[in-house]
């Protein structure tokens, strides 16, 4: 697989964003919603932010109150033994730390803009912020898809009930109305396909079990973008491959003459992410075609491997020109950055379910 990694990279750095608040730091700016709005590429990041502070054995938490339309800091002593502070992304139970009791940084999604995919402007104000109670930990992990001339975003909300999806619609990239949350926790990595296929709605996503089951990639439909049903799986694990451990939506599928290609994302057990494909059947997307037995890309650049969270390629939109995929990605959890790939070259490298 050739692939033509931009010079300019990382596009997009945590240095190149003010932070929405004098007393925030920017740590991140990275796995962004891409689509074509006015003759420009939208970059819509997830842009994270934490309190500012020097005291060795605090940790401070952004919480939302939505009562109050401000942010809360909670500050914790890392002695707090009702607490576990080794993951620098969040604050853990000690009574149970597979859940989290709260998030290091809050995040939000403010636009980038640019011309040619190489250069981008950053807005300076958050474009969407955390404002719905199911939001209060942030929101993460845009995708957009233009249906007609509405632009649908949906995107993961945090809150003490877990991660879901919820979705918003604009026409201009100036308001938005807000629809709701469309998957419950514990899902994420929504991806919407942009037209009905035989007269539906649908869209790939992943839950999250506690219990029976693996983090894999299931199918739902919907008559409205609204209410999803219908639900069958689609994708699963694979042992001894690159994709072995969690596997999830990435960019909006793409429609070509074989099949609707996915672009996803799969990480392994010792958590690197990379970038692969799928390819599923035109009238009836629940049938799997092909798939990546290898990696489109994974992690070799610096700004993929050294980050806030290292080895990690970690894509949410594309753009089509012809042959070319634009292909923007998260970079270690810190950055964004792009690499152009052959869509034929994509097609070729798949192999048969």
């Amino acid at each position: 697989m050739n692939v033509y990694r931009y010079k300019e990279n990382p596009l997009v750095t945590p240095t190149d964003v003010p932070p929405h608040r004098d007393d925030f730091e920017v740590i991140g700016a990275f796995n962004a919603g891409i689509t074509e709005y006015n003759g420009e590429i939208i970059m819509l990041l997830r842009v994270a932010e934490r309190p500012i502070h020097h005291e060795k054995n605090v940790v401070k938490a952004p919480v939302y109150n939505h009562e109050t339309n401000t942010l809360d800091i909670i500050e914790l002593e890392t002695s707090n033994p009702d607490y576990r502070f080794e993951d620098p992304r969040s604050i853990r139970k000690a009574s149970d730390p597979d859940s989290y009791a709260y998030l290091t940084s809050l995040s939000y999604l403010r636009i980038a803009r640019s011309k040619d995919g190489h250069e981008f402007t950053i807005d300076d104000e958050p474009f969407i912020y955390p404002q719905d109670p199911l939001e209060v930990f942030g929101i993460e992990d845009p995708r957009i898809t233009k249906i007609d001339d509405i632009y649908y975003i949906y995107y993961s909300a945090a809150s003490s009930y877990g991660v879901g999806e919820a979705l918003v619609s604009t026409k201009d990239f100036k308001s938005i109305e807000r629809h709701g949350m469309i998957f419950a926790p514990e899902n994420k990595d929504v991806c919407i396909f942009p037209e009905k296929i035989n007269g539906k709605y649908f869209a790939m996503h992943r839950p999250v079990p506690k219990g029976g089951g693996m983090p894999e990639i299931w199918l739902a439909e919907s008559d409205n973008l609204l209410y999803w049903g219908n639900h069958k799986h689609l994708l699963g694990l694979r042992e001894g491959m690159w994709d072995n451990a969690r596997i999830g939506g990435g960019a909006v599928p793409i429609k070509t003459e074989k099949g609707w290609l996915a672009l996803y994302h799969g990480a392994s057990t010792d958590n690197r992410y990379c970038m692969g494909a799928v390819l599923l059947d035109l009238e009836d997307p629940t049938t799997v075609i092909a798939r990546s037995d290898k990696p489109l890309i994974q992690p070799e650049a610096d700004y993929e491997v050294e980050g806030f969270f290292g080895d990690v390629i970690f894509s949410c939109g594309a753009i089509v020109k012809g042959d070319v995929v634009q292909m923007f990605y998260g970079a270690a959890d810190t950055s964004m950055a792009c690499a152009e790939l052959s869509l034929q070259e994509i097609l070729d490298s798949l192999t048969a379910v």
